[in-house]
């Protein structure tokens, strides 16, 4: 990597080339001028074969043992494995004097999160949390709807991620246990209130709902939390797999008025079909689907602004390379790991 940070170049490693590795990190990675995807850790055939095709030149590595006996081999560790990976993987990578980006969830549990941020502050490492979600068009669009006042004081936050999805996929995230982070509570939960925490702030949680509606899985895939912030606000929070009608993304209600968007961000469906940032059209939505803002008989369309996934490791690469701040702060995942637990707690105390 050369001295000068407006040459330099990142070398990225991504432990985990499943979805996550490969459809998220990787790409978002090579899009960045001052990064590049150099290795990649699976023990996979098929996914060595396949990051090699999609990034000439990467070394793939068996094991993440020789990741961290090499140092050199990387100057930032993306950790995209299973979610009861995380927390020993990002240690290693630490102790190796290694930056980390880990996806979200950061670890199943918000002490083993807390034990990570002190690792990472007491050796001068940069430790981010994938959560990219924050740049959803959307969500965007609530957010600067917000800032200009354009609501008035917001009373109510409704967020949904919603599917139809009645025939269970299989895998960890469905049959797992707390110990691997399953259920859609720490999967969709972990956009869900960290979205929620990013707009309002601190919050208790005064309702939470979790249950399986599906027929041989064992996490919760149907999924209701209510938080009351500090500042007043409400934020309902709906999580499923089972929607066979599917809600609002958000209904935000405010003293000025409201506003209501159908509709995923189209970024995830752009990268599984292969777009990356800088095509035509990247981050656009459908025109049909833009949200509303308004009063009953008084509204009017809101464009959604622009999705920019690829800021975080825009993000990221100014943090290492020019000192700035991570475009995700650690104790922002330490929180939303203490409402988790919190929630999933109550919910238990429910059934």
């Amino acid at each position: 990597m050369s001295d000068s940070p407006s040459s330099a170049e990142l070398n990225v490693a991504i432990i985990g080339y499943g979805l996550a590795g490969a459809v998220f990190h990787a790409p978002l990675v090579a899009a960045q001028p001052r990064m590049r995807v150099a290795a990649v850790v699976t023990g996979s055939a098929e996914r060595a074969e396949q990051a090699r095709a999609e990034h000439p030149g990467v070394r793939v590595l068996p094991n993440a043992e020789e990741l961290f006996a090499d140092p050199g081999i990387a100057d930032l560790v993306v950790v995209a494995a299973p979610n009861s990976a995380h927390a020993p993987l990002a240690h290693s990578a630490l102790r190796a004097g290694l930056p980390v980006v880990i996806d979200k969830p950061m670890t199943p549990t918000a002490t083993q999160a807390a034990e990570l941020v002190a690792a990472a502050r007491g050796g001068g490492l940069l430790l981010s949390v994938f959560q990219n979600r924050r740049w959803d068009g959307d969500f965007l669009t609530v957010r600067k709807l917000i800032d200009e006042g354009r609501l008035g004081e917001v009373a109510r936050f409704e967020s949904r991620f919603e599917r139809w999805r009645p025939t269970p996929k299989g895998g960890w995230r469905e049959v797992g246990g707390i110990e691997d982070a399953a259920g859609l509570l720490y999967d969709l939960g972990s956009h869900l209130v960290d979205q929620a925490l990013h707009l309002f702030g601190p919050a208790v949680v005064v309702h939470a709902e979790t249950d399986v509606r599906r027929a041989g899985i064992k996490s919760d895939d149907d999924t209701f939390v209510a938080l009351q912030h500090d500042n007043g606000v409400r934020s309902h929070l709906w999580m499923s797999a089972v929607a066979s009608d599917l809600g609002p993304r958000f209904r935000v209600l405010g003293s000025q008025a409201a506003y209501v968007k159908y509709g995923l961000d189209v970024q995830e469906d752009a990268l599984r079909g292969g777009q990356r940032p800088g095509d035509e059209g990247w981050g656009a939505d459908d025109p049909e689907r833009f949200g509303t803002l308004g009063t009953p008989g008084a509204t009017q369309t809101i464009e959604t602004e622009l999705g920019a996934y690829e800021h975080y490791y825009a993000g990221i690469a100014a943090a290492l390379l020019d000192g700035a701040p991570p475009p995700v702060d650690p104790t922002d995942a330490v929180r939303s790991l203490e409402v988790i637990e919190t929630a999933r707690r109550l919910a238990q105390t429910r059934l």
